[in-house]
């Protein structure tokens, strides 16, 4: 990878730091969606699976799905559980489906994508759902002549999901590992800020340990509102002053030619930091790379995954920095250095092509390695965009790593019980990372899938 590539993916990776912070509150300010109480925990995690689009929670989730709703559930269900590649029922016989979009109707569409392979579906389909929970009654009963509404089906769909990529030990693994003393164990989480689909579910032995922890540790708690405030404080300039007192005629120029070029007013992208503005454009050639946009992108991050779970469980989130202080990290980067990754960044915007597909491809190679748990192409798809030491990469790892460490030990010492922790996966892979000061201070930080 050249240096211009590794100095513009560098700041891509900052830029994740806090894109994920400004994308679900911007969300989370939306006119709230028609979902139960009761869905609201499956649906978090079945969102993540790339069967249903979100719109569909603003409008008629509470009402009978229609028929082009369905088959596009249908499909995508079906998808998703022929990528596990089970192995084939000779024996198969389609349940009958009607086509009324009934709740039994749909259980039998459901049932005749999972018994086509051998996961022991027997032939009766309501029988097989009812046992493996994917169908559940209410005090009215099963309900199976009654229509089918949206949410009903896209949660009995999200139940097929988990529970076949359960039966087939299947599900992404991440990088993990666990330390643990005489009273108290840390689940250890390498994360990747932004996520696509195919990272879910992730694999039951990996949410078990989350469900059993009693605690959270992330970097910074991006669902917190208070952080945003202070964030948009630093952000942006005080009035009276604008970037182009803190950057190059030519990087101005070139900050010109993009904001036209993305359709941005230059009334207000001058009143934002280079920093910002860094972290703002560095992600845009990722743009629909995956078919999904950034904020979709961000939304789909292991971070927010965990963290909107949390938030859903009641269970304590603890910052290891917080939001606070990754702003000051920004802020505290040197005028040249914040100038040097925006002008990357911009030259990345108005020169695309070759940089972009490397980014693309990079960013591949991580999803592929986090999905199965292969921590050492991992770290080696890391390795590839080191390059010579600046002031971004030493801010983004480093001093960082040890004091996480410092405040995990802490955790160690003198808190009993068990803890979940999440942070970029970097932090646990780079030189002298997390795992290293923990042994260096006698810790035994051990593989979580063994």
């Amino acid at each position: 990878m050249s240096k211009f590539t590794k100095t513009a993916f560098a700041t891509t990776l900052g830029a994740s730091l806090m894109l994920t912070s400004i994308v679900p509150a911007v969300k989370a300010e939306q006119a709230g969606p028609d979902v139960s109480n009761w869905a609201i925990e499956t649906l978090n995690e079945g969102e993540k699976f790339g069967i249903f689009p979100l719109e569909w929670y603003y409008e008629d989730f509470q009402t009978a799905i229609s028929h082009e709703r369905l088959n596009s559930l249908i499909e995508l269900t079906e998808k998703k559980i022929a990528s596990l590649e089970l192995t084939k029922n000779t024996a198969f016989t389609p349940a009958v489906v009607k086509g009324d979009n009934t709740r039994g109707d749909v259980i039998n569409r459901l049932y005749n994508i999972v018994a086509q392979y051998e996961v022991g579906a027997g032939t009766d389909a309501v029988k097989y759902l009812q046992e493996r929970t994917v169908l559940r009654g209410s005090e009215k009963g099963l309900m199976l002549e009654e229509a089918a509404t949206t949410q009903h089906a896209v949660i009995f769909a999200i139940r097929l999901i988990q529970d076949t990529y359960e039966q087939a030990n299947a599900g992404s693994k991440g990088v993990a590992w666990v330390v643990a003393d005489e009273d108290t164990t840390i689940y250890l989480l390498g994360s990747i800020h932004l996520g696509v689909p195919d990272l879910y579910p992730m694999h039951k032995k990996l949410t078990n340990a989350f469900n059993d922890s009693q605690g959270l540790f992330v970097e910074a708690n991006i669902i917190d509102p208070n952080g945003m405030e202070y964030y948009m404080e630093k952000a942006i300039y005080e009035e009276g002053k604008t970037i182009k007192e803190d950057i190059s005629e030519e990087t101005f120029t070139k900050l010109e030619k993009v904001a036209d070029k993305l359709g941005m007013p230059m009334e207000e992208v001058v009143t934002m930091k280079p920093w910002l503005l860094a972290n703002n454009f560095s992600l845009s050639a990722m743009e629909g790379a995956f078919g999904l946009t950034i904020e979709e992108m961000s939304m789909h991050g292991v971070d927010m995954q965990f963290l909107l779970g949390a938030y859903l469980q009641q269970k304590p989130i603890y910052e290891l920095e917080g939001i606070n202080a990754q702003v000051d990290m920004f802020e505290g980067i040197s005028k040249e250095a914040q100038e040097e990754s925006l002008a990357a960044v911009l030259d990345s915007i108005l020169e695309p092509a070759a940089q972009t597909e490397e980014d693309i491809a990079l960013l591949s190679d991580w999803f592929m390695n986090w999905k199965i748990g292969d921590v050492e192409n991992f770290a080696k798809s890391l390795e590839e965009m080191e390059g010579e030491d600046t002031e971004y990469s030493n801010m983004l790892f480093g001093q960082r790593d040890e004091d996480m460490a410092k405040s995990i030990i802490e955790v160690l010492e003198t808190e009993p019980g068990k803890f979940f922790v999440v942070v970029g996966a970097g932090h646990f892979l780079v030189d002298k990372n997390i795992r290293y000061h923990l042994e260096q201070s006698g810790y035994k930080v051990t593989p979580f899938f063994e």
